[in-house]
């Protein structure tokens, strides 16, 4: 598959190893092709040492093989500690030369005096090559080099961070011309480049979802239990939380009425999910992110998302090679499934644009009760809402996934329930925006379609 993107991050790296004694921390979630963008920026002359989970000789042994191809019978001594080791490279080594640590954490994790002695080493500043640590647990390599308690903290030249990949890139990736075919596939795989791969042999979506996820045999089966196991302990525990969310338990007050725990013991593992980008918290327009009480949690990844709504509940199907219960579910609810990520790509693409010569800042859901015309109780939902940067004009949106044929009237309702929030009045504009799927009958000024988010991002 095409290498995509990444541009920034492949430029910022090639110019903090063109100094000498770079230190480098690359970081992110697994999938997102940490290991390949390291690797395209590499020289030939340069080490590249992928670890695993070993004890701290093992490891020396087999990084000591790798050093080998580089310099010479480097292999033939046995270096006692890590300190040796890092020493020996340092004093043979050619000047500008780069070493990579992948999976750093594995490295750590049964030599826990390694982040110190490399904070020695860097620290008398005589290195003669550039370091770059990679890891996939986002704890342990937030841990070691960006708590300030860490010995490592602050020794790194730069720090990248890597995050999923943007909507358009996987049109380009997997080569597809159709722009709802595009939301479809996102609404799936998400921006994770490993999964494009996963899927790009296959004709069609619903032969690859067959061929990588409905199959205990399938890569992608227990994909999210890999996933969670680099930054929790209690998997268990962990992934049940994911599967109460998933299957539309939102509330803070669900989650534990599901879980038969206080909401208390819940707040903690819930904001870890948020931090690792699992989660996501979700407040309505306009209220205060810490001091809300209307918060929803939604799995964050569109592939999770997917992942706890069409497999964790068939997974006894999927064990015993039944497609019909998945077919059907698949039929009834992948367009109800696919409207969710078409309203948070709508949101995104509007949150920092320039929308008809108006710029706009985070755009938010909104739901809570209203009164109406009649005075009466309503409760009333929008689904894209955003400010712009003056604050004179307010954006409401509607976002639909099915095929809507008269948009004057969505405009309506769409004002009409806008003109009911009790904010709405410190507005000089209110401006109604119709997400749409397919167009609609009529003339329709004010209508997105899925072409012109792509090009939104």
């Amino acid at each position: 598959m095409k290498f995509v993107d990444r541009t920034d991050e492949t430029h910022r790296l090639k110019t903090v190893l063109s100094r000498d004694n770079a230190v480098v921390v690359v970081y992110g979630r697994r999938r997102l092709g940490k290991s390949e963008l390291i690797k395209r920026v590499l020289a030939d002359k340069d080490i590249y040492f992928l670890a695993d989970r070993s004890e701290g000789r093992h490891q020396r042994e087999l990084l000591s093989k790798v050093i080998a191809q580089s310099i010479p019978d480097f292999d033939k001594v046995e270096y006692p500690d890590w300190e040796t080791l890092f020493r020996a490279i340092n004093y043979r080594v050619q000047q500008g030369i780069t070493l990579c640590l992948d999976e750093f954490p594995y490295m750590v994790e049964l030599s826990t005096e390694l982040p110190s002695v490399l904070q020695k080493l860097i620290d008398e500043k005589s290195l003669r090559y550039n370091l770059i640590f990679c890891g996939s647990s986002q704890t342990m390599m937030y841990g070691t080099f960006l708590d300030a308690n860490a010995p490592l903290y602050g020794r790194a030249s730069a720090t990248i961070k890597l995050t999923p990949i943007r909507l358009p890139y996987l049109q380009e990736a997997l080569q597809i011309e159709d722009a709802v075919r595009v939301i479809e596939e996102y609404s799936v795989w998400g921006g994770v480049p490993r999964y494009w791969e996963l899927r790009e042999p296959e004709q069609t979506l619903e032969a690859s979802l067959w061929s990588n996820i409905f199959s205990v045999n399938s890569t992608l089966y227990e994909e999210p239990a890999k996933l969670l196991m680099d930054d929790v302990k209690d998997l268990v525990k962990t992934s049940t939380l994911m599967s109460y969310v998933g299957s539309g338990a939102n509330r803070l007050s669900e989650i534990a009425s599901r879980a038969g725990e206080p909401a208390t013991n819940l707040s903690r593992p819930l904001k870890k999910l948020v931090d690792l980008g699992f989660l996501e918290r979700e407040i309505p327009f306009g209220t205060n992110e810490k001091s809300s009480k209307k918060s929803l949690y939604k799995i964050a990844d569109p592939f999770m998302a997917f992942y706890y709504q069409f497999v964790v509940p068939n997974r006894s199907f999927i064990e015993l090679g039944r497609t019909k219960p998945i077919e059907l579910a698949l039929n009834s609810h992948f367009g109800e499934y696919v409207s969710m990520q078409w309203e948070r790509l709508c949101r995104d693409a509007i949150t920092g644009n320039d929308f008809n010569g108006i710029i706009y800042g985070q755009a938010h859901r909104w739901w809570g009760s209203v009164l109406n015309e009649d005075g009466k109780p309503e409760q009333v939902e929008i689904d894209v809402m955003a400010e712009s940067l003056d604050k004179r004009t307010l954006l409401v949106g509607e976002c639909k996934w099915t095929t809507e044929k008269n948009a004057t009237q969505l405009t309506s309702e769409l004002l009409r329930k806008a003109t009911l929030l009790p904010f709405s009045k410190d507005y000089k504009k209110i401006v109604p925006v119709l997400f749409l799927k397919t167009k609609p009958e009529g003339n329709a000024d004010n209508v997105i379609l899925p072409e012109t988010i792509l090009g939104m991002f």
